[in-house]
């Protein structure tokens, strides 16, 4: 896997995803093995709740939301190594038939005082609807590896 080094990323710095379009099948079947609640899985109960119809649990988005920007040319040398999250919030549902993209903000870069071949990013991750309304926005951390110096001659 190749990717970023810690000294290529800047705060202001910007990313976006490709697109997944999210269709009922998907919402059901992530539904029915990890978060089987009535609004993601019966449109006829959904309508009866807050949600006014069938949602796609948070962590399927959540997840959406991980695979899109594994694709995405934001990815750190070695992978996403989250160290957690500030902020996780679903300011609206997923429907059947959204397109979900990705906007990803750098906000910090900082080098570790105690392990000199990495450092951490601070992200924020905006999953946004093909209406470009979000439905998730993350503030998260990871852990990116520095690049080593060259070895010195002899």
């Amino acid at each position: 896997m190749t990717g970023r080094y810690l000294e290529d990323y800047a705060p202001g710095q910007t990313f976006v995803s490709g697109r997944h379009r999210v269709d009922l099948a998907q919402i059901q079947r992530f539904a029915t093995q990890f978060d089987p609640q009535p609004f993601h899985l019966d449109d006829a109960a959904a309508r009866e709740t807050l949600f006014g119809g069938l949602a796609a649990s948070g962590w399927h988005t959540a997840a959406i939301t991980m695979r899109l920007m594994l694709e995405s040319e934001m990815v750190p040398q070695g992978g996403i190594i989250g160290a957690g999250f500030d902020e996780l919030t679903w300011p609206r549902p997923v429907r059947p038939d959204d397109e979900l993209r990705l906007h990803l903000e750098i906000l910090e870069v900082r080098p570790s005082r105690t392990k000199p071949d990495r450092g951490m990013i601070k992200l924020r991750t905006t999953t946004l609807n093909q209406h470009d309304q979000p439905v998730q926005i993350s503030v998260g951390n990871l852990v990116v590896p520095r690049r080593l110096p060259a070895p010195r001659g002899i």
